[in-house]
């Protein structure tokens, strides 16, 4: 995936070092690149037992369905990056409850933690976005759901309301 040292410009090689378990990107000066996932976080966001899901406008996964996620940015907490992306994605401000449920897999560079939120019955639709809707567990559209962890979130989700 990298060419080159980000710290001095010079060539990258794969290379085992003494202090490592596996093999790293590493350059002539010693510099080494770790290479590490990135971290995704989103909302559940809940208004009166339904959840407002998106339809992607935007590349991975235009025009399938999935709730308020993202990248976490530097200089923000995972809360705070969260309640960004909600209000980014779909217009409103939530109240997150509770932890957030992690979710990662060997072949993913990404770890997603998705809270669950109090929202309101204002969302809208936002720039990255084709349309927007509120549905309840029944009406969730598994087949068109844009990623792995967005199925996985929401199964959770709905599995706790039949719990409740």
């Amino acid at each position: 995936m990298y060419s080159f040292c980000p710290v001095c410009g010079l060539p990258l090689e794969r290379r085992l070092l003494d202090t490592e378990d596996r093999e790293r990107l590493v350059c002539a000066e010693g510099h080494i690149l770790y290479e590490n996932p990135k971290v995704v976080v989103g909302t559940i966001p809940v208004f009166r037992g339904q959840v407002w899901l998106l339809k992607r406008a935007i590349e991975p996964r235009a025009g399938y369905w999935t709730y308020p996620t993202g990248f976490m940015e530097l200089e923000e907490t995972v809360e705070e990056a969260a309640l960004r992306e909600t209000v980014e994605e779909i217009g409103i401000e939530v109240r997150l409850v509770g932890p957030p449920r992690v979710y990662s897999r060997r072949e993913a560079n990404t770890v997603f933690l998705v809270f669950t939120a109090e929202a309101g019955g204002d969302a809208r639709l936002m720039a990255e976005a084709i349309d927007l809707q509120l549905v309840g567990p029944e009406a969730i559209p598994w087949d068109d759901l844009a990623f792995w962890s967005t199925r996985k979130a929401l199964e959770d989700w709905s599995h706790g309301l039949a719990q409740a």
